[in-house]
């Protein structure tokens, strides 16, 4: 087991232990009491630690690509009834994972409701807090740990440079895991669609099945059903484990953007634990919810309550007035 995934099982551990805290919006941590900065002070902080970092781990999860219109997966926003209405129509789903979860007819419904899903993330653009990220961390040494399957990292930078552990869209597996095999979903996504037309149902002979025992594929992705944890995973967890121990003796900076509360065993609480045992490491949330700041790493750490999408360009913002000030014959934009 990778350094960083044997992080990832202690901190599941304690999850367990305290479900019911977690379940309501809380954390068994203790938190700090110290009064947050003013927001404007905040977002100078957070830009002059970037600045001075020498190292900075990303840790993106899904109040990330919610902030840039990603927001379709648990309620019925503008962006769920662009991109699946006529499911919403046909079905009364409320939000993307409802329709992951309900028990269609016949597989080729099912397929057509997934092969949408995949469709729609693939295909979709760099959101705007992802390209405000970008200009924050140019010219920087980092690396980008995410727990979102839609792509959205992967569009940005080479796949070298970020670790997807919890899959990805562009991939299928078998549903069975007969084989510790993953394969390209973007060429069979594509056909399922222009296929379904303005329907709601693929045809049987495109249904994806696995190469090696022919059983039903399904997205290499945690939360459907039997996800595959071979050679795939695993890279994923060893790329971010070198990343922190070839750097653990410098200035780094844990830079978490958008962890709910579902899943703060995969970045939040790593990230804590690194910030507190590693010895010049440092600690910036962004949350449009929750401020949580351990007491024990109070003063290595801060945590900005606010709409990530404003955070970010804001800190663009002043990264790029401050470069003007002191650079004026530059003429940077």
């Amino acid at each position: 087991m990778s350094f960083y995934e044997n992080l990832v099982m202690q901190t599941q551990i304690n999850y367990s232990r305290y479900y019911n805290l977690y379940k309501m919006g809380k954390t068994p941590y203790t938190l700090t009491n110290q009064t947050p900065l003013p927001y404007e002070m905040q977002i100078v902080r957070l830009a002059e630690e970037i600045k001075d970092a020498q190292c900075i781990v990303v840790g993106g999860a899904s109040g990330l690509s919610a902030a840039g219109g990603g927001d379709f997966y648990y309620e019925d926003t503008p962006s769920f009834r662009k991109y699946f209405g006529k499911f919403a129509k046909k079905y009364g789903f409320r939000g993307a994972f409802s329709g992951m979860q309900y028990p269609f007819e016949t597989k080729e419904e099912f397929w057509g409701y997934v092969a949408t899903f995949l469709y729609t993330t693939q295909n979709a653009p760099i959101r705007k807090p992802y390209l405000d990220l970008d200009q924050i961390l140019k010219g920087k040494n980092f690396h980008i740990l995410t727990t979102n399957q839609d792509t959205q990292f992967v569009k940005l930078y080479p796949a070298n440079q970020v670790s997807e552990i919890q899959g990805d869209h562009r991939f299928f597996q078998c549903s069975r895991c007969c084989q510790d095999d993953t394969w390209d979903a973007v060429k069979p996504v594509k056909e399922m669609i222009e296929a379904m037309g303005e329907g709601t149902s693929v045809p049987k002979e495109l249904i994806p099945r696995c190469p090696h025992c022919k059983e039903e594929a399904f997205p290499w992705v945690r939360g459907y059903g039997n996800f595959l944890q071979g050679k795939k995973y695993d890279g994923e967890y060893q790329k971010i484990s070198k990343y922190i121990l070839d750097n653990k003796e410098k200035r780094i900076l844990f830079l978490e953007l958008g962890v709910g509360r579902m899943t703060p065993m995969f970045i939040q609480e790593p990230f804590w634990n690194l910030t507190l045992n590693l010895p010049q490491a440092r600690y910036i949330a962004v949350n449009d919810r929750y401020g949580f700041l351990p007491k024990d790493i109070e003063d290595k750490g801060m945590s900005i309550v606010g709409d990530i999408a404003k955070v970010l360009k804001d800190a663009v913002d002043y990264m790029r007035i401050s470069c003007e000030k002191k650079h004026p014959e530059s003429g940077i934009q």
